[in-house]
């Protein structure tokens, strides 16, 4: 029978657990979430067990990535759920601070990031989203030292933000892209799917269907503005409303001309009903 992981509620807490998950100089590994564990937060896990010795998982819903118009109140929370799946992964430690916790009444500093944040992706739609991302990364970064973190690539634009900002500030930490974990049916999962009806679940794996589609469509020659117009109209067609269908470089995130600028990745990001998905894929 698996071990239930340690929980800590408080930096000391936290602190005095990592104290002894790095007896004899263990690596440990994070794997940031906000909780509503499904199997591509454990392909997280998976793959930082792959990577370090000790695994922590930090179970944070951070309110400074949500404008005042989203979710934060409806995100889904899961607890129980959630720490049984960590517990059969066998993770050493979960951190799980509340609000008051991460930001105390007399928080001030904020972390600016451009570069991969600021090419008109998804920073064009949520232009808060990835100043509370750099925030709480570089505070989880800073409380747990780990020596690895693990971020899925289906949040493709910020996993080059904070692989970016790792860098940039020397933070010390080796980030970990794990690909995009799928339902049969194509959907990238997502703590948000729960949210789709029964009609728009049905839909949904159009996205991912007419990126691949885009995407052989670009490797067989077809030009770059023709593929994504197709693209565009079978999503639009499928009842989503469109924020984008891009193509850009894998690394930078700029604007490509032609599959010659690349490595090529596809992203897309589209609301069907009242829930928005996001996806990409290489080409």
């Amino acid at each position: 029978m698996s071990k239930a992981p340690k929980i800590a509620r408080t930096l000391p807490a936290l602190h005095r657990a990592l104290d002894q998950l790095r007896a004899r100089n263990a690596a440990v590994a994070l794997v940031p979430t906000m909780g509503a564990l499904h199997e591509g937060h454990i392909s997280l896990v998976r793959l930082a067990r792959k990577h370090a010795k000790r695994v922590v998982v930090s179970i944070f819903v951070n309110p400074t990535q949500f404008a005042a118009h989203e979710d934060l109140g409806s995100y889904p929370r899961t607890w129980k759920a959630d720490l049984a799946k960590l517990t059969a992964e066998n993770v050493d430690l979960v951190w799980h601070p509340d609000a008051k916790v991460m930001y105390p009444a007399d928080f001030t500093s904020r972390v600016n990031v451009e570069g991969p944040a600021t090419v008109s992706l998804e920073d064009r739609f949520r232009p808060h989203f990835f100043g509370g991302v750099a925030t709480v990364v570089t505070k989880l970064f800073t409380q747990v030292r780990p020596e690895i973190a693990v971020f899925g690539e289906k949040d493709f634009q910020q996993l080059k933000v904070v692989t970016r900002m790792a860098r940039d500030l020397d933070l010390g930490v080796k980030i970990v892209g794990a690909p995009v974990v799928r339902e049969r049916d194509g959907l990238a999962m997502s703590s948000r799917n729960v949210y789709l009806s029964a009609e728009d679940r049905a839909s949904a794996p159009v996205l991912y269907r007419t990126l691949k589609d885009t995407a052989r469509r670009m490797r067989a020659g077809e030009s770059l503005s023709a593929a994504l117009a197709a693209g565009t109209a079978a999503i639009e067609t499928a009842g989503f409303a469109l924020d984008y269908l891009e193509a850009r470089h894998a690394e930078t995130l700029a604007p490509i001309a032609s599959l010659k600028d690349g490595p090529v990745r596809l992203l897309v990001a589209a609301k069907i009903g009242t829930t928005r998905l996001i996806d990409n894929v290489k080409v």
